[in-house]
């Protein structure tokens, strides 16, 4: 604990990065001149870095780019895995895993170890991978790399060591799971096929062993040829040698005949006493034309022949259908019996596999669904219905349905918010599900005891904006709001028009929502915001609409004598709930009130519409287009429901609407919130000179440029998925960077609009791309009656401090440290009955002139972020108590104050991929980790913070992942986690009886063991494969101290007070080496000397 003490004598306090006495942090930046009342600051400053650390905890929505799927079915386990090499585990609700290989190939096939707790991966790089289960946190346990051949197909009998892997060259090869290595024992495809046979026969396409004799492996190679391999007698049973080339293989359960799927649409069943040809061939989706021929139909992936007990045999396959019809969706198709069900899909199918009773292949298999693996969805087909409903999905894996555009978290949310949103979103659920229960059923999972209520909103390009139930690492969809119902379906345009419209005009770019009193703020794409109320009843209402034009001529400059003699604070406008057009006060603006050019992008439903109970739109306001140019887009916005006001800033100004009046209260330029006190002096000046300049502008022309605001395509476009890059040159002119100064951030809240101040009163802070702070006083009527009929008033702005790089975020703590809530109004039903004898009145948190004096009246801190500072300012005397220079190289993308521990600090993310903690008010840093190597668009558009250490971003366009920065949370995480494994019996095999054993084969007695162990097999070449141990013993011990070096070098940055301990812990973490290493030679060793002895013989 650090107890901080500053004492304010009236001069411009320094700092440990000693630029606030820079000359632009001087009187042109707000510092104060005249000195305030001397104070005491006392803050106990609890953070600090041991309280950090970055792990990820769970990832949810569906997995990117799938390739593979595996299934337990005695554990009930679901596996899919990825192009970029993730894996993801899913079990019951709660129980979702989800690892990632070190090399980030595409996984290709995944083979659980049944009912064993383990998962072999095979990848791209052609390696083998041993993922232990029986952890919360999977890890590999060993590795196997081929160097020679290519990895094609892989099989793992019931209850077997030995793993079957097929390879491109045509050869199979035999993998000890246990030790993971190579047998000795190969199949070599000259072998296999007849010696007379001079083609290749391509790549290994399928390996299953035979259910009446496990020592027959059935080898399917491409090119359409099989072989059943007799393990023992090391020679072939027997060769088909088909015409088409072979998709998969199929066995019937009784090993007598199994089925193949080819290229050419066609199924082929095979009988064992006869194999010189098919007894069967079938074309399911092929008819016969006029001229006697077959249609040509698409290949047939996978088929999968399942017998039932007391029906006919299931024939489930993907693809077949005839070439000619076009546009047909992907389907899967199902034969039972003579019925034949075709179910078609939204997306194409990337792998389906039969969910049986049970897990021997030469039972009866008695399958009872079947999942389905599509490109961007996972649904599971109920088998024991004749319709085939398909189950109702428990994960979320529907957060891609349109694409997301903005993402929000809140956290600690009221305890009443989730069951409301919940029981409205329940009346719209779709209909028609299977009602049995969701098959994927394994693993165990518990309510943790440190939970505490979550949502996650995310905005879609569609308009549409989902809540989501994040509690206790999970995620449900709770509610579901469509903002394009409040307006007008989109005519076509013409012209430029067409080519400067929107693909998805209604795409949310960012919300805004208060929780405790349910207002909700939607900003779109087509320059429109949205005002919602929650109402437990529907209603019906026209929705108002306000045009605001906030348009500034590039060419104009304005200099302060130009500002002084046109002023811009407007009056408060008309209460008419009419469209209401509001101009900036901009002197060299030629565009008339009246041009036909003034319409918005969008049209606003004019009608009386009826609402179902929910969220209601109440209010839209527009910019407006411009002299044949479209409105630029919204880049800031705040709400404040004790007010009733809402602000909204863009690349040109900045706009306050009073949303119970209904009416515009201020519409100004950037220029002209300065008025005469503008910080640059703008004048129209080459940018040599501004280059060359030495003065208080030093720090805007190194380092801070505009952003680039100019309008572009909606966020799903894939410039903006793939791009992201901000122009950071200096020979930027300055012109341009001075005539496009952005409103980047605004914050409602009590604060002193000037220095002599006593009392605190309702402010609006503004933050701009240059790093200029504005603060606009205003004055709000308390009384109700007042407040509905009274206008808003606002004071002349005055500038409080500069900062490098646009301006980020706004957040106030008290002068014990503490974070002062935001005033607010709480929630009553717009809708709800009239009572006459209570009457309904506005109730407000933190906004009355008591509460004011008991938070504010001592002053109070402003937090300040930027993309490249952070600012600690003590008002009302705007002196600058702390100043943090966060990073030189890089900016800031996010940052926001979150409360932590009982505790506050400001969290930032970089776009170099760091995320930073800084502690409050002192600002010295806490943790700084290199998470993301590399940061994209859609990482830059959804990250963000929340309370409790916790923050969250798209990985990817289907997936959001959670991630803690708080060292109590990942102490915690193991018992958060979901147990993938839990100790079930095997079920015993059915007694087949004594004829069937007799006539059947001898399987049980087959003995791999003795067939591919060292001692009959030999060992297989070394260069053939290596293996590459998991990370446990002398590894395990050097990742340990090189945990231990990071976490001295992170206390190290963090508390420079214990700088002489360090030298000291790095001594003793090079002996723990030193130790660690000896440690595994002599266990080495001790290992060769007993290497050969028998267990009796230890």
């Amino acid at each position: 604990m650090k107890k901080f003490r500053k004492v304010l004598d009236g001069l411009t306090t320094s700092s440990p990065g000693g630029t606030i006495g820079s000359p632009s942090s001087g009187s042109a930046a707000g510092t104060p001149t005249s000195a305030p009342t001397p104070k005491e600051i006392d803050v106990q400053e609890t953070l600090v870095s041991e309280n950090f650390q970055l792990c990820k905890t769970v990832r949810h929505g569906f997995p990117y780019q799938p390739t593979a799927l595996a299934f337990d079915p005695v554990q009930k386990i679901l596996a899919v895995g990825s192009r970029t090499g993730g894996i993801r585990i899913l079990g019951r609700p709660g129980v979702d895993c989800y690892c990632q290989h070190e090399s980030g190939a595409a996984v290709l096939q995944l083979q659980f170890l049944i009912n064993e707790g383990a998962l072999v991966t095979a990848c791209a790089d052609d390696t083998l991978h041993l993922w232990n289960l029986r952890q919360r946190r999977p890890a590999v346990l060993h590795s196997l790399k081929f160097n020679r051949e290519r990895i094609t197909f892989c099989h793992l009998p019931f209850m077997s060591k030995w793993l079957y892997v097929g390879t491109e060259r045509g050869n199979t090869h035999i993998v000890n799971i246990e030790s993971f290595v190579l047998s000795g024992y190969v199949i070599m495809w000259n072998k296999a096929i007849e010696l007379a046979t001079k083609t290749h026969p391509g790549p290994v396409v399928h390996l299953s062993d035979s259910p009446k004799d496990e020592g027959k492996l059935l080898i399917g190679f491409e090119s359409g040829t099989i072989v059943q391999w007799d393990l023992r007698g090391k020679k072939a049973d027997f060769r088909i040698y088909y015409d088409e080339a072979i998709h998969s293989v199929s066995w019937h359960h009784e090993g007598k005949q199994f089925m193949c799927s080819h290229s050419d649409g066609s199924l082929s069943m095979w009988n064992l006493r006869n194999t010189t040809k098919p007894f069967q061939v079938t074309f399911p989706h092929g008819k016969i034309q006029k001229d006697g021929r077959k249609e040509s139909c698409k290949p047939i992936l996978k088929v999968e022949f399942k017998t039932s007990r007391n029906s006919e045999p299931f024939v489930i396959f993907s693809g077949g259908l005839s070439y000619d019809k076009a546009g047909r969706r992907p389907t899967l198709t199902i034969m039972h019996g003579k019925a034949i069900t075709v179910l078609e899909m939204d997306h194409p199918i990337v792998e389906f596999m039969a969910l049986c009773e049970t897990p021997y292949n030469n039972e009866v298999q008695e399958p009872y669904a079947v999942v389905v693996l599509l490109e961007k969805d996972l649904i599971v087909v109920d088998l024991t219905q004749s319709n085939f409903p398909v189950f109702e999905n428990p994960y979320p894996m529907d957060i891609h349905e349109s694409p997301v555009t903005c993402t929000a978290y809140f956290a600690d949310c009221p305890p009443d918010i989730i069951p409301i949103l919940y029981s409205m979103g329940a009346k719209h659920k779709k209909t028609g599900y299977s009602h049995k229960e969701w098959p994927v059923a394994g693993g165990l999972w518990t309510l943790g005891s440190n939970t505490y209520p979550e949502i996650i909103l995310t905005g879609h390009a569609d308009g549409s904006i989902k809540f989501w139930d994040a509690s206790a690492i999970t995620l449900q969809m709770l509610y579901k709001l469509k903002t394009s119902k409040a307006f007008e379906k989109p005519k076509p345009a013409e012209g430029r028009a067409a080519e400067m419209v929107e693909e998805d005009p209604f795409a949310v770019q960012m919300v805004s929502w208060c929780p405790h009193s349910r207002i909700f703020c939607v900003v779109g794409i087509s320059a429109h915001i949205i005002l919602y109320r929650f109402s437990k009843y529907e209603a019906n209402a026209q929705i108002v609409s306000l045009e605001v034009r906030l348009q500034c001529e590039t060419e104009d400059m304005v200099t302060p004598s130009e500002s002084e003699n046109h002023p811009c604070f407007s009056e408060a406008g008309s209460r008419s709930p009419q469209a209401h057009h509001q101009h900036p006060a901009s002197p060299g603006s030629a565009t008339p009130e009246g041009n036909r050019d003034s319409v918005p992008c969008i049209k606003v439903k004019d009608r009386m519409v009826r609402v179902p109970p929910g969220y209601q739109a109440e209010l839209v306001i527009q910019l407006l287009w411009a002299d044949g140019e479209p409105p630029q887009q919204i880049t800031s916005l705040d709400i404040n429901s004790a007010y009733g006001l809402l602000a909204l800033g863009n690349c040109n100004g900045l706009a306050v609407v009073d949303y119970l009046q209904k009416t515009i209260l201020l519409c100004a330029s950037t220029l002209d919130l300065y008025g005469a006190a503008d910080p640059y002096q703008r004048l129209t000046r080459s940018p040599r000179r501004n280059r060359q300049s030495t003065s208080g502008l030093t720090e805007l022309s190194d380092n801070q440029q505009s952003v680039d605001m100019e309008r572009s395509k909606s966020p799903t476009s894939e410039s903006r998925e793939n791009s992201f890059s901000r122009s950071r040159s200096s020979s930027v002119c300055s012109i341009d960077r001075d005539t496009k100064e952005a409103v980047t951030t605004l914050q409602f809240g009590e604060s002193y609009g000037r220095k002599g101040d006593a009392m605190p009163t309702p402010c609006l802070w503004v933050g701009t791309s240059l790093g200029v702070v504005l603060l606009i006083p205003m004055s709000i009527p308390t009384d109700q009656e007042e407040r509905m009929d009274e206008p808003v008033t606002i004071g002349p702005s005055g500038t409080v401090l500069m900062l490098k790089g646009s301006v980020l975020r706004f957040s106030f703590l008290d002068c014990t440290g503490a974070l002062i809530q935001s005033p607010h109004e709480v929630w009553r039903d717009p809708n709800a009955p009239e009572d006459p004898e209570r009457p309904r009145r506005r109730k407000l948190v933190n906004f009355s002139p008591s509460s004011s004096q008991d938070n504010c009246g001592e002053g109070h801190l402003a937090v300040v972020c930027s993309e490249k500072q952070a600012k600690v300012v003590l008002m009302p005397s705007q002196s600058c108590l702390f100043v943090h220079n966060i990073t030189e190289s890089s900016f800031v993308l996010r940052a926001d104050v979150v409360s932590l521990c009982s505790s506050v600090c400001l969290a930032c993310f970089c776009a170099n991929g760091h995320v930073m903690t800084l502690s409050l008010p002192s600002l010295r840093p806490l943790m700084d980790v290199n998470y993301l190597p590399l940061t994209d668009m859609r990482i830059a558009r959804t990250f963000c913070f929340t309370n409790g250490g916790q923050a969250l971003y798209l990985s990817s366009p289907t997936e959001i992942q959670r991630i803690t920065y708080s060292q109590e949370m990942c102490d915690n995480l193991q018992e958060m986690l979901g147990e993938l494994f839990t100790p079930i019996e095997t079920p015993e095999a059915q007694n087949r009886g004594f004829l069937k054993g007799f006539f059947g084969g001898n399987s049980h007695n087959f003995d791999r063991e003795e067939l591919f162990g060292e001692a009959s097999a030999g060992k297989a070449s070394r260069s053939l494969a290596q293996h590459i141990p998991g990370q446990v013993g002398m590894e395990g011990m050097k990742v340990a101290a090189s945990g231990v070096m990071g976490d001295l070098a992170r206390a190290r940055v963090a508390l420079d007070e214990r700088g002489q301990r360090l030298g000291e812990l790095e001594d003793r973490t090079a002996l723990m080496m030193t130790s660690a290493e000896t440690f595994s030679k002599h266990a080495h060793e001790l290992m060769l000397k007993c290497k050969d002895k028998k267990w009796y013989q230890l």
